[in-house]
């Protein structure tokens, strides 16, 4: 905690303090600026406390003289003063303990800094240096000191001062409330400890709860002072350095009640989206920032508190209730001290009737509301006090211990400072880091050593000892206020947050327990942008933090599959992603199937021309010895129906997932079915010529250059040349399937490739000139005087084929994946059926429905 005197002021009181006060300490003459409220208890070691027993004070108007001047201060704080007892009675119970520090009597020396830091400073002055104008030292300037450790103080502020200060005289100094980070800087700070956890620790807290809640978008406030400003610097390190949230906007609450900049600060709260606001402040600030909020009438808003003021009973009144109600607050560790009520309701001001001990009057005072003194009763027409009321027998907060927070760090305070003296009194000469002390010797320094050693467990159980920078192990309680039905407000334990033993901060929140004020009773949600589910990506608006952003969906391709992703991942090979964007999966595969109603039919269709083909052959093999089917050599016909049958069958081969020896099949026989096929047309067509040819005088020699044997060869010759062609394609560069992504990104097409271009393009012009050659001769021959001129069927047949291949090739290069394969298996059977039914249709027509043509008279029109 800090008080309000401005960071400037204070180091320039502290260097002209320095520079006046510490001549008189090297020449052991101090003078006092001041006469301060104390408590006082003698002993064979003393220890010095600084607790603010009044809130404010009005100084002198010359605070600098020689003389001796009483601050007024004004304001009592019943648990300030309950602070200062609880070192009372924690320096009673260890007097009481034979096995601490036996055969030693503690004593202890308490000074009220009345709430300004320039009275704390000169009670540290006096402490470090004694209360008289001189003490005597031994002859070698060695002695023990006025006190050897002290507890305080409460602000950080006043901490900083007095830690500078001391850290010369080599002091420890043990704050219980102080928690300003910058405090553990062991260069500027050599002896000082705390109980109490640092700022630091109490901010990544902060952001653990923020982090368990998920908001990521929240508001700050703090108080213009040391403390607020260190935290300010912290928790924006911290928060962006976790990647928890983001500060939705940063205010500096005003010491001076500067209700133009309040106002101006709760309107930007009002107008913001940010619904969780932290506020590292005193009370002061918290009072006044609230009388605002309750005047503009801000509401749903989530307030977390600090340790300041969480507990504050100040704030939980019924017209600000309705707007604090559900805060969440991170609270000094809950303790327990047995016998401290019994300690404190035995405390009587007839007992602590020196001047020295001014501070137990004024709370007599101030609790039964009489003076001690006769004069003053008078003059505030209140009754004299006896001394002998009963503090049991008022309604008083002093009594109350059950939120024992900064008198159970006092506590731990103290003892801490027992355990370093007992532990330094029980040092083996020789054996210890440097000579063993006796209690006319003891130095503070000696003491700040051991204290940076100190290990123990209190009653309640907590573990103290302090780190390399003189923090103690760090825990705190997650509060929530509760407001309850009779008006009245509970603050109410939801968990805690301490360190953990691997490293960082480990929370644990009992959330069924939580009281949230909102209308659904549920948790407020506080973001800027709400999360970009999985599917999308995280994308900075510029110019605004980066907490606000916007959810832009992955591209085509590219998936996310977590919450918040910063950019999308491009899916592995083959695979793709489904249309949430938020999952691989593998591409669809492409290709001419046997189940899809495509495939079906062309396989339909080259099956039902397989059968003609075998119908066909059935009919000729059944009627081989008629005229119509012995006429132009019935082998070649027999041999093109088998020709037909296998370019039928070839296309089978195009449809079906690609495989490597259908890529390597499917072409070649493809080009060797119809180049047998197209061959058998061609000498079919040779022998029409050769035959009328023969018919006319003087050409019966034609045919003997062209009978069975030569047509066979030919066909054999012309076959194998195409065979050959294929062989060497599939040696040099054979075809293979290819998984092709070009068409769609989305889908695999498999098709085959056919290797070498200038082989496929080979092989069909070696079946285009055949065919064109064959037809080229049926056309010499169609008018023939024959009642049947098979030359006119041949040259029908070879129209259609021409055709239909002439209408391939453009077609087949600007069809894309299974669609090329269909082009091609379409034009393989429609030339087939074309074939067929144009050569054998004629023929099948006679046999089966006009058997009185098929003679020989009729066939050679006699």
């Amino acid at each position: 905690m800090t008080i309000f005197l401005p960071t400037y002021l204070l180091w320039t009181f502290y260097f002209i303090t320095l520079y006046t006060e510490f001549s008189s300490l090297l020449t052991c003459n101090l003078r006092k600026n001041f006469t301060l409220n104390e408590i006082y208890k003698p002993g064979d070691v003393v220890l010095g406390g600084l607790f603010e027993v009044h809130y404010t004070s009005v100084l002198p108007e010359r605070a600098f003289t020689s003389e001796p001047q009483q601050p007024l201060c004004k304001g009592f704080d019943t648990l300030g003063f309950r602070h200062a007892m609880t070192m009372a009675f924690a320096i009673d119970e260890i007097n009481k303990n034979r096995n601490l520090l036996p055969n030693m009597t503690l004593g202890y020396r308490i000074y009220d800094n009345c709430g300004a830091l320039v009275v704390g400073f000169s009670g540290a002055l006096s402490l470090a240096s004694g209360t008289d104008d001189q003490f005597q030292l031994l002859e070698n300037c060695s002695g023990t000191p006025p006190v050897l450790g002290i507890v305080g103080d409460h602000y950080s502020t006043f901490s900083i001062a007095i830690a500078n200060v001391l850290g010369l005289y080599k002091m420890p100094l043990v704050s219980y409330f102080a928690t300003c980070s910058c405090l553990s800087d062991r260069q500027r700070f050599p002896t000082f400890f705390r109980t109490i956890p640092s700022d630091a620790f109490q901010v990544r807290a902060m952001v653990q709860i923020l982090k368990h809640f998920g908001w990521t978008w929240v508001g700050l406030l703090v108080s213009n002072d040391d403390y607020g400003l260190h935290v300010a610097q912290s928790f924006q390190s911290d928060l962006a350095g976790s990647g928890v949230g983001c500060l939705a906007y940063l205010e500096v609450l005003p010491w001076d009640n500067d209700q133009s900049e309040l106002t101006r600060i709760v309107r930007l709260i009002k107008a913001s989206t940010a619904r969780v606001v932290i506020v590292f402040a005193h009370e002061i600030h918290m009072i006044q920032l609230m009388e605002e909020v309750v005047s503009q009438n801000v509401t749903g808003r989530q307030w977390i508190a600090s340790e300041t003021w969480t507990t504050a009973v100040v704030l939980q009144v019924p017209h600000l209730m309705p707007y604090l109600s559900g805060t969440l607050g991170i609270a000094i560790r809950r303790g327990e001290i047995p016998g401290l009520r019994d300690f404190l309701s035995q405390i009587k001001p007839d007992k602590n009737s020196s001047t020295g001990n001014n501070l137990v009057r004024q709370f007599w005072e101030h609790t039964f509301k009489c003076k001690f003194d006769q004069v003053g009763s008078v003059e505030t027409e209140e009754p004299l006090c006896t001394g002998m009321e009963r503090i049991d027998a008022v309604q008083t907060e002093f009594l109350d211990l059950s939120n024992l927070r900064p008198e159970y760090n006092v506590y731990k305070a103290v003892y801490s400072l027992a355990h370093a003296l007992h532990d330094m009194l029980q040092c083996e000469p020789k054996r210890g880091p440097f000579s063993c002390g006796t209690l006319p010797t003891l130095e503070p320094w000696q003491l700040a050593h051991y204290l940076q050693k100190v290990n123990f467990t209190t009653p309640f159980g907590d573990q103290v000892s302090f780190d390399k920078n003189g923090d103690a192990l760090p825990i705190y309680d997650v509060m929530n206020w509760l407001w309850l039905p009779d008006g009245k407000t509970k603050v109410q334990n939801v968990g805690e947050v301490k360190s953990a033993v691997s490293g960082g901060e480990e929370l644990h929140i009992d959330e069924d327990n939580i009281f949230w004020n909102t209308e659904s009773k549920q948790r407020p949600r506080s973001v800027c942008s709400e999360n970009c589910p999985p599917g999308t990506r995280v994308a900075r608006r510029k110019g605004e933090p980066e907490c606000c952003f916007s959810c832009v969906p992955c591209s085509e391709g590219k998936v996310s599959n977590k919450t918040n992703s910063l950019e999308c991942n491009n899916c592995p090979e083959d695979f793709w992603s489904n249309s949430h964007r938020d999952l691989c999966v593998p591409k669809k595969t492409e290709f001419l199937s046997y189940h899809e109603p495509l495939g079906i039919c062309l396989t339909t269709t080259s099956l039902l021309g397989t059968f003609i083909c075998a119908v066909v052959l059935a009919i000729f093999t059944f009627h081989r010895r008629t005229p119509i089917v012995r006429a132009n050599n019935s082998e070649l016909s027999f041999l093109l129906l088998v020709a037909l049958k296998l370019c039928f069958l070839c296309s089978l081969l195009f449809i079906g997932q690609p495989r490597l020896w259908t890529c390597q099949l499917r072409h070649a026989a493809f080009g060797i079915s119809f180049v047998l096929c197209v061959s058998c047309i061609l000498v079919k067509t040779v022998v029409v010529l050769a035959v009328f040819k023969a018919s006319e005088p003087g050409g019966g020699g034609n045919l003997k250059w062209f009978g069975p044997k030569q047509q066979r060869g030919t066909v054999f010759t012309l076959t194998c040349i195409q065979a050959a062609i294929c062989t060497a394609w599939l040696v040099s560069s054979s075809p293979a399937p290819r998984k092709n992504t070009q068409y769609h990104n989305d889908k695999i097409v498999y098709e085959c490739e056919v290797g070498s271009t200038v082989a496929f393009a080979v092989i069909l012009g070696y079946i285009g000139v055949l065919a064109i050659l064959s037809f080229f001769l049926a056309f010499l021959a169609r008018n023939l005087p024959n009642n049947f001129n098979e030359a006119k069927l041949i040259t029908f047949s070879m129209l259609i084929f021409c055709a239909v291949w002439m209408a391939f090739v453009p077609a087949y290069i600007n069809s894309p994946g299974r669609y090329a394969d269909a082009v091609e298996v379409f034009a393989i059977l429609a030339s087939s059926f074309g074939l067929l039914l144009a050569l054998f249709g004629p023929k099948c027509y006679i046999l089966l429905l006009k058997p009185e043509k098929n003679t020989k008279k009729a066939i050679m029109g006699r």
